[in-house]
């Protein structure tokens, strides 16, 4: 059984986000992906990993359970707990979500789950990370599936759907009202980024680097919006947008890109792959976070609002 994720005892947690690593049959590409995440493994001793989403390489993984197992071998070899949410390419291999689902499940570490059943999407659920003595929750982590692609009147990426949000509402309201003394803050981890990540750009809000256009959905649903009310949402950090890695602060919320860590998809070469990295401190709703590249140099952007 797997232990709960918890503070450690000086307070700290750490996270890694590794998105968009394409694995596919364990070509020259994929070792290096895998380098580069023992890398930063090793470098940030992290207490939970997170893939957000493109995890295996569409139909360049031939054998889906194989790649899953490329991605999942360096947090394995760590005995790190993970989870994974789906991007818009990793069931293009040919098997549905919940063989892929299945298939991390069977790897050791493994804490994603396939969410309610009446919902949108496949892997909308909660991790909480507990206090570091006692059984209260210090922070909650809310992974979302964006989903793959819209419907063809529309065109473009997928997005969160209408009941999804519900969920979300409902879900978070659970953790007690915006002005509860002790509500827990909350980080939210999706593939496609939101509208909203193309607007905090526009208005000059951001750190970091964008080196091409934010592939967002074309309908806005107003997960953003749902996030603000709740009150308690620190943060949100995608995946998809392989040469983007800002971030910024938009009506109190922060809105973080990952750095793409696989080699095995587009890329540019003055563009080094890496990831993100994220740590929590208990009894803070805040949050600090960097970038790690695959030469092991640490990239820290000052807050956006600093």
């Amino acid at each position: 059984m797997t232990r709960p994720l918890r503070f450690r005892e000086d307070g700290s947690f750490t996270l890694v986000q590794f998105t968009d690593t394409h694995f596919e049959d364990g070509c020259e590409a994929d070792q290096r992906t895998q380098a580069l995440m023992s890398l930063v493994l090793d470098l940030e001793q992290p207490d939970l990993v997170l893939l957000t989403g493109d995890v295996i390489g569409g139909s360049g993984a031939r054998d889906p359970r194989v790649a899953w197992q490329m991605a999942a071998a360096p947090l394995v070899e760590r005995g790190l707990p993970w989870a994974a949410i789906f991007g818009n390419h990793d069931d293009e291999c040919g098997v549905p979500r919940p063989q892929l689902l299945a298939i991390q499940q069977g790897i050791p570490g493994c804490l994603t789950l396939p969410g309610p059943k009446r919902v949108s999407g496949l892997g909308n659920f909660l991790l909480r990370i507990l206090q570091a003595k006692g059984p209260q929750t210090g922070f909650v982590l809310c992974c979302l599936d964006t989903n793959s692609y819209a419907e063809s009147d529309i065109g473009g990426h997928g997005w969160v759907r209408e009941d999804q949000i519900r969920w979300f509402r409902q879900t978070l309201g659970r953790l007690g009202t915006p002005a509860a003394p002790d509500l827990p803050p909350v980080l939210v981890f999706i593939h496609i980024p939101l509208p909203e990540y193309d607007e905090i750009w526009r208005l000059g809000l951001c750190q970091g680097e964008k080196n091409e256009d934010v592939c967002c959905p074309r309908i806005n649903t107003g997960l953003f919006a749902a996030m603000h009310l709740a009150g308690n949402v620190k943060g949100v950090f995608a995946g998809h947008d392989h040469l983007n890695d800002y971030e910024g602060s938009l009506y109190g919320i922060r809105l973080c890109y990952g750095r793409a860590t696989g080699y095995n998809c587009y890329g540019e070469p003055d563009f080094r792959h890496g990831a993100r990295v994220i740590r929590l401190i208990e009894g803070r709703p805040d949050f600090t976070t960097w970038i790690r590249l695959d030469d092991g140099i640490r990239i820290d952007y000052p807050p956006p609002d600093a």
